[in-house]
């Protein structure tokens, strides 16, 4: 009876580690998912970021664009008359 009880005690033993290995090895792949993930959103939010600033550096460039051909055509009128 008692080496049936141990035995049975080592079955359940061995059966609990291969649980615990199991969930340690899911549990690393969660963690991995999410790093990846907030790692892309850290990307994508760079990318948008550096969007955006190109596009207000070109809305700069041509308002300076712009400014200048005014003052150009104010001053030519002004020769003329």
């Amino acid at each position: 009876m008692a080496k049936k009880k141990k035995a049975a005690a080592k079955k359940t033993a061995k059966r609990s580690t291969k649980k615990k290995a199991a969930t340690k090895k899911s549990t690393k792949k969660k963690a991995a998912k999410s790093k990846a993930k907030k790692s892309t959103k850290k990307k994508a939010a760079k990318k948008s970021t550096k969007k955006k600033a190109t596009k207000s550096k070109a809305k700069k460039s041509t308002k300076k664009k712009a400014a200048k051909k005014s003052a150009r055509k104010k001053s030519s009128g002004k020769k003329k008359a």
